[in-house]
């Protein structure tokens, strides 16, 4: 080798080394393994979720600048397992592009069988850490459950995408809250009755099927008996539960959820703790077309739509900081006051969402009341556990 291609050599090589020492500098390696490694000793509030894609970071972050969630001594840990479909690497890359320090992960390995998930198995010990170092714990929404999971054959309008998530979130809920699978297995909250937990649209699905609930697999035709999008547009925007139009008209690119106001039952911790009133109707945004058939065990409904067909919310009889959420309250679109949207192809007037929840009352209200509620309860159990 002659002395110049042994020179290009050296400094491609020292190319390459600096180039590599200068992204370790700018994106260092993201933790994975939070709940095994020393950060555990900061002091800080701890708010585990699950499913931390790209779409529940980004809406974290939407949440942080309203001041909707503490913006210290917080740390948030996305939990998943390595078999899930979801590409969790491109939310490692977002974590780091943004630097956001206050997030992390921990991924888990353990296999999980379909056959074990109501019961103590290869991931019980990692739950049970999580739990111990956890103040509170959020499950995001998502695809389908697999119908089989609470004994029903899947029709045709039921999409599952990924499995290993919904063994996942399932297994470890039935931990948390126990159900009537195994009407003697002891709920871990039996021994830490204030943890907080919120479930939003699949999550609130799954806190009910884990605990041995089922789900009607389709709100438009098992509830109104309709099977196509232009008879569903007929029932009125307060009976859905996406935007019809955006799907029978894809050209316009129409907001694909739908806005509608929902009832509080009088017993619902929404009246009894947040101090909101049996004739309040506060609107929420909506994507989805399933929801909460028989309860799981424990639990109770604490809102329905307008017509009391569907079911909007669920909370916990025993264990008050447990509620679900069929709604968003999370979507970042909800809290800018910049983007408009329409709704349907003759609509002339954009609308703007916050708008929508301000000219509504009690409706912003509302969604600042439930965040400012399970964030004051994660801060007094995490006071309770010191």
């Amino acid at each position: 080798m002659n002395s110049y291609l042994s020179k290009k050599l050296v400094l491609n090589v020292f190319l390459i080394l600096f180039l590599l020492i200068s992204s370790a500098l700018l994106f260092p390696q993201v933790e994975q393994k939070f709940f095994d490694g020393p950060s555990l000793s900061s002091g800080n509030l701890i708010l585990t979720i699950f499913h931390p894609s790209q779409d529940t970071i980004r809406s974290l972050m939407e949440l942080r600048k309203q001041n909707l969630i503490p913006t210290e001594k917080l740390t948030i840990v996305g939990v998943y397992h390595q078999q899930e479909l979801t590409n969790y690497e491109q939310s490692i890359e977002l974590v780091q592009e943004n630097n956001l320090i206050w997030i992390k992960f921990h991924k888990l390995t353990a296999e999980i069988q379909k056959g074990k998930i109501f019961q103590e198995n290869s991931l019980t010990a990692e739950f049970k850490k999580i739990l111990t170092h956890s103040d509170g714990l959020i499950f995001f929404g998502g695809p389908d459950i697999p119908p089989n999971l609470y004994h029903q054959k899947t029709t045709i309008l039921t999409r599952i995408q990924t499995p290993y998530r919904h063994f996942l979130e399932l297994s470890f809920i039935f931990h948390l809250l126990g159900g009537f699978q195994d009407k003697e297995f002891k709920a871990w909250l039996e021994s830490e009755p204030q943890f907080p937990i919120l479930g939003i649209c699949l999550g609130s699905q799954s806190l009910n099927v884990a605990t041995g609930g089922t789900l009607l697999q389709d709100i438009p035709f098992q509830i109104y008996g309709k099977l196509y999008l232009e008879d569903i547009i007929s029932l009125g925007p307060q009976n859905w539960h996406t935007n019809p139009y955006a799907r029978l008209y894809p050209q316009y690119k129409l907001l694909p959820y739908n806005m509608h106001p929902i009832r509080l039952r009088p017993d619902s911790m929404f009246i009894t703790s947040l101090g909101f009133k049996v004739n309040d109707t506060p609107y929420v945004i909506s994507s989805h077309h399933q929801m909460v058939k028989t309860l799981g065990k424990g639990f109770q409904v604490a809102a329905t739509s307008l017509d009391g067909k569907v079911v909007e919310a669920i909370e916990h009889q025993k264990y008050p900081n447990v509620l679900g959420l069929q709604f968003h309250p999370e979507f970042p679109i909800l809290w800018d006051q910049s983007k408009k949207f329409r709704t349907t192809p003759d609509q002339k007037n954009e609308i703007n969402l916050f708008s929508i929840l301000k000219d509504n009352p009690p409706s912003l209200a509302f969604h600042q009341k439930i965040w400012a509620w399970f964030f004051h309860k994660i801060e007094d159990y995490h006071k309770l556990k010191k």
